[in-house]
């Protein structure tokens, strides 16, 4: 009983990483300059999300990555 509960498990939880797709890139401006970078996540502290999602590194293509 308890091998099958740890292979079902185990399935579930393989087939829920299979499911994950790219994380979305945001642009992001500093609080101290206002510089802008494109990033997935916040730069450093003192950032705040200025636009996005974004699909891509440049963030010129809006929407959310395709998964």
């Amino acid at each position: 009983m308890k091998i099958r509960t740890l292979a079902s498990l185990s399935a579930l939880l393989f087939c829920t990483t299979l499911a994950a797709g790219p994380a979305a890139w945001y642009q992001w401006r500093s609080k101290l300059s206002g510089d802008e970078v494109c990033a997935q996540t916040m730069p450093d502290k003192g950032w705040e999300k200025a636009r996005g999602p974004f699909r891509d590194a440049s963030c010129s293509r809006r929407g959310v990555p395709n998964r």
